[in-house]
């Protein structure tokens, strides 16, 4: 069953295809995998960041990439690289906010840009609830 996600959807981990129909589109993919930290700085604190990647778009596509694919981005105490997921349904501060990355999506859409998020479940953060809640 294919499902198109939403941009409106209340979630920070959105998988999202411009034609959800095409379940072969990865086989066409031209991939372009990121670390948000590292790509684009928005407000000059040293941080790439939702909004920077935004801002940079049309770069993207004018490379010719018709995917982005973003490394860990949620809130973790980074003990390693971001994938110590303390909270599986936020964006890290640094990164910026739900709506910046809905924004995002939004505008990647626009584009005709796939979004590809990855998400770490085989292990979380001391931090998570699910590690904290396994320790009592």
């Amino acid at each position: 069953m294919n499902r198109r996600a939403s941009a409106d959807e209340d979630t920070a981990a959105i998988v999202a295809a411009a034609d959800a129909d095409d379940s072969l589109w990865y086989k066409d993919a031209i991939v372009y995998e990121l670390h948000l930290k590292a790509f684009f700085d928005s407000n000059n604190d040293g941080i790439g960041d939702v909004a920077g990647l935004t801002e940079k778009l049309d770069y993207i596509r004018d490379l010719g990439v018709n995917t982005v694919w973003l490394l860990p981005f949620y809130p973790s105490p980074m003990k390693d690289d971001g994938y110590d997921v303390a909270d599986y349904h936020n964006i890290a501060p640094a990164y910026g906010t739900r709506a910046d990355f809905r924004q995002f999506v939004r505008e990647a859409h626009r584009r005709g840009l796939r979004i590809i998020t990855e998400l770490i479940v085989n292990h979380t953060s001391d931090q998570h609830p699910w590690f904290q809640a396994a320790r009592r």
